[in-house]
């Protein structure tokens, strides 16, 4: 599989196959407007959605034309929209279609030989060679019905990636009269070399790259997981909480700390009193591992030091201390030893 920033070259002859041409061993031109490229994994999250596809795509095909048809996977490339529209030859068959619930206009693209060889064959014809023009009136609805049952084995096989709802939208002949994008949006343009009996050529599907590279992104490690695999994973998070809630931790109510001299410190002795900076009506830090999650008031609970939590300080309220009565009171006690 390659992935590319560049052009693709001259247009192809209708119905022909034309590979794209094979890469140099020299260093590649960078795009630092385009900093964003598709990295291995997202090529191999690709690589089989778009394998999955090709597998079903010549099922369709075979069964639907009762002419033996081969779908191929060839490359995926990074390319802008403009160099995507400028490898296309003219007339071809351009079906825009959406992506639901994604963002964007993706293209089913391949040969009008293709697509009148594929109507030939419905129509109960041989194949051979076929007239370049567009389609009838008639000729149009039987083409609708083929791609829309494409884009139905498209979607299966983005399953793993994304649960896409393609719909199909317009069919353009002329590759410049399609307005899927801006001439600077990257896309994901996939090759897939497309036989129908004798006639061959080369299918393109163009996804916006916008629209798919945060779905692949939200893949990377992730992976498809079965039934049991998830059943798995969601016991084990379901112990893990279930641990932690019942897990004992060191709690500390603390005064605000002051700061002192080392020698200050060395020469402390029994009986020395060192001053606090705390307000007599500030509330007290409740704190874990060094994290205050919580505020509360000195009092007693029996013949037992405590605290009673309260909300946090806000500006311009100085909250009191609770009389020692109402300790044992209340159920948001924390008791601490003396």
């Amino acid at each position: 599989m390659t992935q590319s920033t560049s052009a693709t070259g001259g247009g192809r002859t209708p119905g022909k196959m034309s590979r794209r041409g094979g890469k140099s061993s020299g260093p590649e031109p960078y795009d630092f407007r385009r900093p964003t490229k598709l990295s291995r994994e997202h090529v191999r999250t690709l690589q089989i959605a778009y394998e999955t596809f090709a597998r079903q795509y010549s099922t369709l095909l075979t069964t639907s034309l009762r002419a033996v048809s081969q779908i191929s996977l060839i490359s995926i490339e990074q390319l802008t929209y403009d160099e995507y529209i400028s490898s296309l030859s003219s007339p071809t068959i351009v079906a825009m279609f959406a992506i639901e619930p994604l963002a964007g206009t993706a293209i089913l693209e391949f040969s009008l030989s293709t697509a009148m060889v594929c109507i030939d064959h419905m129509l109960g014809g041989p194949g051979g060679p076929q007239p370049q023009r567009p389609l009838s009136d008639i000729e149009t609805p039987l083409l609708h019905g083929l791609i829309d049952r494409t884009l139905g084995e498209l979607r299966y096989a983005f399953e793993g990636i994304v649960a896409l709802r393609p719909e199909m939208m317009t069919i353009e002949y002329n590759p410049q009269f399609a307005q899927a994008g801006a001439t600077s949006d990257a896309v994901i343009v996939s090759s897939f070399e497309m036989r129908v009996g004798s006639e061959e050529c080369v299918a393109t599907i163009c996804l916006p790259f916008g629209a798919i590279f945060p779905k692949l992104q939200g893949e990377r490690g992730e992976g498809v997981l079965t039934e049991a695999q998830r059943a798995a994973r969601e016991a084990a998070y379901r112990n893990v909480v279930a641990g932690l809630e019942g897990a004992p931790i060191e709690v500390s109510v603390r005064f605000q700390p002051v700061r002192m001299h080392p020698a200050d410190l060395i020469g402390l002795r029994p009986g020395d009193v060192v001053p606090l900076a705390h307000s007599t009506s500030a509330p007290l830090a409740v704190a874990t591992a060094d994290i205050t999650f919580a505020y509360a008031v000195p009092g007693a609970q029996g013949n037992r030091m405590a605290c009673l939590v309260v909300p946090s300080p806000q500006p311009g309220r100085n909250p009191t201390h609770a009389p020692a009565g109402q300790l044992g009171q209340n159920n948001r006690a924390e008791e601490t030893s003396r």
